[in-house]
C-alpha cells in the first residue's frame, strides 16, 4: 500500500500543469456596435501670429484672399493693395467627433498647414468651421495651437525635431450639431465584430446567452444580432453584457513589413516537417597600403606599397535545421534564431515556407 501512495503522488507531482489562461477580452473592447461610429469634420481657416513663419503670400495665393475676404467682412477694404505679411498661415482643420456627442461638448482638432509656411508655433487658429461629408456645420474651431516639434539653427549646424507644419488645440472644437441615433427604441442591434471570425461570433453569442437566453443569435462571422430580453431595454441588455469575458480565437497569421523588416507572427502558426537552411556568400576586402622608406644616402623615394586582403565567406558554417510536425511558433523562431537569421532573412525563408507547403498560415505582406 505504500508502494501505491509513492508512485501515485510521483505520478500526480510530475503530471505536466494545465496551462493558465490569460485574461480573455470584453465584449466591449472586441465588437462595434452598428451605425454607432465617430464622424470625420473637416474645415479650413488662418493661422495668425507667426513671427514671420507664415506663408509667403506672392508664392500662396489663396493665403492672400481668405485673408482678404476676412478683413472685408469686418469692414476692412484692402482690395489692389500689395500684402507681404508673412504672420498668417493657411491651414486645414480636422476633427473626430464621437459618437453620441452632444451640442456644447468639445473635441480636440488637428491643424495641419496648406502653403509654404515653414512652422505653426505661437500661432492662433482664428474661428473656423467644420463641416462633414453631407456639407453641414457640425462644429466651430478656433484657439491657439499647440507643435510638438521644435528647430533650432546656428551659423555651422541645425537641429530640428518632429513636424512645425502641424499643431493641434485640445478642446479647441465647439459641437454645435449632433448626429441623431436613437438606441432606446431600437427593436434589434448588430453587434460587428473588429475581426471578423465565426468561432468568436459563436462565443459572444453563447456568452450573452448564458445571461440572456435567447437574446443572441450569430448572422455571420463578423455579426452578431441583440434582441431585449424579457421587458427588458437593449440598453439594459448591454450594460449586462459588454463587461463579460469571451474568448476570442484568431487565425494562424503572419504579418510582414519588408521595407522595415518587421515580423509578427500568431501563436497559432505551425510549420509542417521541413529542413531550413541559411547561408550566403560575403566577400570582404580590406586595403592595408604600407609607406617604403628607401635606405640612407640611396637617393629613392618613399613610396606607398598596395597592400589588399581579400576573404570570403559562402556559408559554410551554416546548419541545416530540421523542423518537425506541428512545430509551434515558439520552436520555429528558436530554431531560426539559433541559425543567426536575421530579421530581413526570417522575411524571405517565411515566404520560402509558404511557397513550399510547409507553413500552415496567412502572410500579409505591407
Amino acid at each position: 500500500m505504500p508502494r501505491l501512495l509513492f508512485f501515485l503522488l510521483a505520478a500526480l507531482l510530475l503530471a505536466p500543469l494545465p496551462a493558465m489562461a490569460g485574461p480573455q477580452p470584453r465584449i466591449k473592447d472586441i465588437v462595434n456596435i452598428e451605425n454607432v461610429r465617430p464622424n470625420q469634420l473637416v474645415g479650413y481657416g488662418l493661422v495668425v501670429g507667426l513671427q514671420g513663419t507664415g506663408d509667403r503670400t506672392r508664392n500662396v495665393p489663396f493665403t492672400e484672399e481668405t485673408l482678404q475676404a476676412m478683413l472685408e467682412r469686418m469692414g476692412v477694404n484692402i482690395r489692389g493693395s500689395q500684402m507681404l505679411t508673412q504672420n498668417v498661415a493657411a491651414v486645414t482643420v480636422t476633427a473626430t467627433m464621437p459618437p453620441f456627442a452632444r451640442a456644447g461638448s468639445t473635441i480636440d482638432v488637428q491643424v495641419s498647414a496648406l502653403g509654404d509656411a515653414s512652422s505653426l508655433q505661437g500661432g492662433i487658429l482664428l474661428v473656423s468651421s467644420l463641416r462633414a461629408l453631407d456639407g453641414e456645420i457640425y462644429a466651430v474651431a478656433q484657439g491657439p495651437v499647440a507643435v510638438s516639434g521644435f528647430k533650432a539653427q546656428g551659423a555651422g549646424a541645425r537641429l530640428s525635431r518632429g513636424v512645425m507644419t502641424t499643431a493641434r488645440i485640445a478642446g479647441g472644437a465647439i459641437i454645435e450639431r449632433e448626429v441623431p441615433y436613437d438606441l432606446r427604441s431600437a427593436t434589434t442591434l448588430k453587434l460587428a465584430l473588429k475581426n471578423p471570425d465565426l468561432t468568436t461570433a459563436r462565443q459572444i453569442a453563447l456568452t450573452v446567452n448564458r445571461q440572456a437566453p435567447g437574446s443572441a443569435e450569430v448572422l455571420d462571422p463578423g455579426t452578431v444580432e441583440l434582441r431585449p430580453y424579457g421587458s427588458g431595454s437593449l440598453i439594459d441588455l448591454l450594460t449586462r453584457v459588454e463587461n463579460l469575458p469571451v474568448a476570442v480565437d484568431q487565425p494562424a497569421r503572419i504579418v510582414i513589413n519588408e521595407a522595415a523588416g518587421t515580423v509578427v507572427m500568431g501563436a497559432d502558426v505551425r510549420v509542417s516537417p521541413v529542413a531550413i537552411a541559411q547561408g550566403g556568400l560575403t566577400i570582404s576586402v580590406t586595403e592595408t597600403p604600407v609607406a617604403s622608406q628607401p635606405g640612407p644616402l640611396s637617393a629613392g623615394q618613399t613610396a606607398v606599397l598596395p597592400r589588399t586582403r581579400i576573404e570570403a565567406n559562402d556559408g559554410n558554417g551554416a546548419a541545416l535545421a530540421m523542423l518537425t510536425s506541428g512545430t509551434s511558433l515558439q520552436t520555429l523562431v528558436g530554431g531560426l534564431n539559433a541559425l543567426g537569421v536575421s530579421p530581413r532573412d526570417l522575411i524571405t525563408i517565411l515566404q520560402a515556407l509558404r511557397t513550399a507547403g510547409a507553413l500552415q498560415a496567412e502572410i500579409a505582406v505591407q
